[in-house]
């Protein structure tokens, strides 16, 4: 198919399921999603509802289970019409939707993750000065920061991408993203290769610096000051952040070391699959659990007639 493709049509390929398990996949992917919107929601409203939870910690919360929901929505239940769909296809439109909004569920939450590390540090180091450092504008500043920094990322690739002229029409992905975009073009894209790599290790860089950096500070802080109490809520609330932030990590390195080196399609999908629904479930049930304000007002809820 080495001619020019124009065809508003593309074909999804990625997800290879035998036909005995369709229908499992279809349920596992769908409780999945369920469990996904039940639990990030259920945060955001209680957020929203309880004034007392209208806080800067909390507020990133709902940020990061605004961007999980968005995520997700983006990609499952399309996913999943794809696994039951004898013909799974796509419009080159909604692909090229899907890819940015893919993307910038990804860049988002590496963004947000540092701001959550910065918060910590702030409130463990500068505990006097965390309102005044930490106020509502200064974590709407961040917050809408974070989300430009990732929407500008996330555009240039994607634009190069889509300027490219296309020869073939199949998607070896359980999803749209830019890479997947770009191996629909028959042109040399060495150098494409070349900067989209090196901009995700300066990104990636970057994300894990800034997050060791603070933790960092907050290790010599908690050693200089030998409190036994406040060390041990550091070390509860920061376990919190880094056992999620290196989920979410490892999962978008397992990503985007499957397209780089050309792994078979099938651990593709599945890399991305898991880097679409492991941290989405995970982020809402360990901080609930892990948060005393949170996991209180659940169980009032819960419990109460």
């Amino acid at each position: 198919m080495n001619i020019t493709y124009n065809s508003p049509i593309l074909l999804i390929q990625g997800i290879d399921i035998p036909h005995r398990f369709i229908y499992p996949a279809f349920a596992l992917l769908l409780v999945a999603y369920l469990i996904i919107l039940t639990t990030n929601i259920g945060v955001m409203l209680l957020i929203l509802m309880d004034r007392s939870l209208q806080q800067p910690m909390y507020l990133l919360f709902f940020s990061l289970s605004f961007n999980d929901v968005l995520g997700n929505t983006v990609c499952l239940p399309r996913m999943m019409l794809d696994i039951v769909s004898t013909n799974p296809s796509i419009s080159y439109s909604w692909c090229v939707s899907q890819a940015f909004f893919t993307h910038t569920y990804a860049t988002s939450c590496h963004t947000v993750m540092i701001i959550m590390a910065f918060d910590r540090y702030v409130a463990i180091c500068h505990p006097l000065r965390y309102t005044s450092i930490m106020s509502p504008s200064m974590v709407a500043k961040l917050t809408v920061s974070a989300w430009s920094t990732s929407i500008t990322l996330v555009s240039i690739p994607l634009g190069l991408a889509v300027r490219l002229t296309r020869c073939r029409s199949i998607i070896l992905n359980a999803f749209c993203d830019s890479l997947s975009l770009l191996k629909l073009s028959c042109q040399d894209l060495s150098i494409i290769y070349i900067t989209g790599l090196i901009s995700s290790v300066i990104f990636h860089g970057s994300s894990i610096a800034g997050v060791a950096f603070t933790y960092y500070r907050i290790l010599v802080s908690c050693v200089s000051k030998k409190n036994k109490e406040l060390n041990r809520k550091a070390i509860q609330t920061c376990a919190t952040h880094l056992v999620l932030y290196m989920i979410m990590l490892w999962s978008s390195f397992l990503v985007i070391i499957s397209h780089y080196l050309q792994i078979h399609h099938g651990y593709r999908t599945l890399a991305a699959i898991l880097f679409v629904i492991i941290p989405a479930n995970m982020n809402p049930i360990i901080y609930a659990i892990q948060t005393k304000e949170l996991r209180t007002k659940i169980v009032q809820i819960l419990f109460s007639k």
